[in-house]
């Protein structure tokens, strides 16, 4: 999802060996309040159960993509979680403020607002129309855009360590060009997200692979080492049928598309290099803050040096009547007094996922205050896994459920890691491949469900106040639940972990090979 680096010294540089504090990690067994439920620990299960039926109901029944619909359905959750309290409800209440102030909630909503941010600002400065220009120059045409944007985000993910900020900026830019050169919508967004999958799921400084390194007693170099051949045997097969399916779903008529090509220019691939900064500096081992905010000034200079938006694009204050100040380029004299601006566009269209992301987070700390996540590994040690292959069939099919409960797919990944350690030193089985296992599959299905994080911060950019939709027309909107099908690359991803239960394919024993001190090095 996000990258988290903060520059402490390493095992092997003299510092601590990271335990995965500083994303909440070993908080389940906690030192706070425990909560009493009527029905027992399955009943801290309700909040999170509830929001789930919820979506299903407005998402997949119901056809309607609303995260403001959402955020109500979790509110209504975590109330009625209340009523099954035992005794005080104090405990209850300090539990939801607990989990919103989780890093792991913080990590998410950060980046979405400097991605945001830089994403808009790209956009006003012209890249969608660079884009559309280079894949007419490249002659890379409706069939072979959704196949060619799987890999870049791939590699900007991977780069940047954050699937989510990698999707916020193909969504606001690769996404509107694919689809006004004949992309299909659905299929386009799909493979945005199985970009963003393959970055997360494979990235070193993502903290997906951090946590899941972390919590399993593996360094984080061999964990991505090991995990190469299963990314890769994912990817390759996602690859071709975005290919082939590409060739077989039509696009959209959209109304103005041809004026719009018409108007493409080389001069906004001049972002391109604003990208490049961002990317450089992410791999260089900086903060995703830091890399973002010297590529969003690089992108404003960018604009402003050749002439691509003027400063009021970027940030604008309207005023109702002409003052001292309305001859400032960022002051407008308008109808309605306002801030606008593409800092401004890009950050407030995700207050709504913010607000769920806090409520995902916080009914997912109900689970495990209340014991809901005891009960589920106890279930499992003591019913299913009962063999190797069992067991590892169990850290699958476990960590694909969590992880459609938890919809913030490193927030799952830290609520089922300590019983995907547990369960696999019961058998034996090296903390690669419980790593491995860990994180491929809290990174597809991050990408996956209509409700999940992954998908409807990608929603976001199309529906917010100066959404896709907004500028381009209601085709630009694709309802999350339309894309699951096609989020190729993650379904294979689980396939493959699946297959390689099943025969013990790349399976590991702790004597087989022994990690390195644990480090971020």
């Amino acid at each position: 999802m996000t990258e988290t680096r903060d520059g402490a010294p390493s095992a092997t540089d003299g510092g601590d060996p990271p335990d995965g504090s500083e994303f909440g990690v070993g908080d389940q067994g906690g030192d706070g309040p425990r909560i009493e439920f009527r029905g027992g620990k399955w009943a801290s299960t309700v909040p999170l159960v509830f929001f789930i039926g919820w979506a299903i109901l407005q998402s997949g029944v119901l056809g309607i993509g609303d995260t403001n619909g959402l955020v109500v359905g979790a509110l209504i959750g975590t109330t009625l979680g209340m009523f099954l309290v035992r005794g005080d409800w104090k405990a209850y209440a300090d539990t939801i403020f607990e989990g919103m102030t989780q890093r792991v909630a913080a990590t998410a909503i950060v980046a979405w607002l400097w991605a945001g941010m830089f994403a808009e600002t790209l956009q006003v400065g012209g890249f969608v129309e660079g884009l559309i220009f280079a894949a007419d120059a490249l002659n890379v045409g409706a069939t072979t855009f959704p196949a060619a944007a799987f890999v870049l985000c791939g590699l900007l993910a991977t780069g940047i360590g954050t699937g989510y900020g990698a999707t916020v900026a193909f969504v606001t830019l690769f996404f509107p060009a694919g689809v006004l050169i004949g992309a299909n919508p659905v299929l386009l967004f799909a493979a945005i997200l199985s970009g963003a999958v393959f970055g997360d799921n494979l990235a070193p400084v993502s903290d997906t692979t951090i946590v899941s390194a972390v919590t399993q007693d593996a360094d984080i170099g061999g964990v991505v080492a090991s995990r190469f051949k299963y990314a890769i045997g994912a990817a390759v097969p996602a690859f071709a049928a975005y290919l082939i399916a590409g060739s077989v779903m039509a696009g959209v008529n959209l109304e103005g598309a041809a004026a719009l090509r018409e108007s493409a220019n080389a001069l906004g691939l001049v972002h391109l290099l604003s990208m490049a900064v961002v990317i450089v500096t992410a791999v260089a081992g900086r903060h995703i803050v830091e890399a973002i905010s010297w590529g969003l000034l690089v992108a404003v200079a960018f604009n402003l040096l050749f002439g691509l938006s003027a400063a009021s694009d970027v940030v604008v204050f309207t005023v109702t009547e002409a003052g001292a100040l309305s001859g400032l380029p960022v002051v407008e004299v308008g109808e309605t007094a306002g801030v606008g601006g593409s800092l401004y566009a890009g950050a407030v269209g995700f207050f709504p996922l913010i607000v769920l992301t806090l409520l995902i987070v916080a009914m997912a700390q109900i689970m495990i205050r209340g014991g809901g996540f005891e009960a589920i590994q106890t279930f499992l040690l003591d019913r299913v896994a009962t063999t190797v292959r069992r067991a590892e069939l169990t850290l699958v099919v476990g960590t694909a459920t969590i992880n459609g409960m938890i919809t913030i797919n490193t927030a799952a990944e830290i609520a089922i890691a300590p019983y995907v350690a547990r369960i696999g030193e019961k058998f034996n089985i090296n903390g690669y491949r419980r790593a491995n296992i860990l994180d491929a599959n809290t990174s597809a299905l991050g990408y996956i469900f209509p409700w999940a994080g992954g998908v409807l911060v990608g929603y976001q950019v199309m529906v917010g106040p100066d959404g896709l939709g907004a500028e381009y027309g209601p085709e630009m909107v694709v309802n999350p639940i339309e894309v699951v099908p096609y989020v190729f690359h993650g379904w294979f991803l689980v396939a493959i972990f699946v297959l390689a239960a099943i025969t013990g394919f790349g399976r590991e024993y702790i004597p087989d090979r022994v990690s390195e001190e644990v480090s971020r090095a």
